[in-house]
């Protein structure tokens, strides 16, 4: 089994500076309380094929995680695929970026969450929660993107 939570916020900052935000993963965890740790390989600017690994904690237990960049076209498109293993893992997930009027950038995130195994059981209880919180999701977003990059 299989399913998708998505959230769409308004950053009040421009399609540029959000993309370059968001491309760089280490950005993560000002956003996203779960993420406890993360680096990105190689340690160069993101590109297709770059490396985020990660320590995440989702429900009290610690987990490694790697995603790999699988496209990248800036300043519109970011997805990544988690290559590690776990029960319940990202199949595909991303940012769609649009520029809006005076210079604030419309971001859509998504994540498609599978099951393997034992996580075949557990992947819907993670949509219900990780639907539950898109929203305040991409609100923690918004508030993280607009206190590191400077207003014009």
């Amino acid at each position: 089994m299989s399913g998708q939570f998505e959230a769409v916020v308004e950053v009040d900052r421009s399609v540029e500076e959000v993309f370059a935000y968001l491309a760089d993963g280490r950005n993560d965890p000002q956003f996203s309380p779960r993420v406890l740790k993360i680096e990105r390989i190689p340690e160069t600017p993101t590109t297709v094929g770059t490396v985020f690994k990660s320590t995440v904690k989702d429900a009290g237990m610690k987990s490694a995680r790697q995603f790999r960049i699988t496209e990248l076209e800036a300043p519109v498109r970011i997805r990544w695929a988690e290559v590690s293993k776990n029960s319940v893992a990202v199949l595909e997930g991303g940012y769609d970026l649009e520029s809006l009027p005076d210079g604030r950038t419309r971001v859509r995130i998504f994540n498609v969450l599978e099951g393997h195994g034992l996580g075949k059981l557990l992947v819907g209880l993670a949509l219900i929660a990780a639907r539950k919180d898109a929203d305040a999701f991409g609100t923690r977003i918004k508030t993280a993107a607009e206190a590191a990059i400077a207003p014009r």
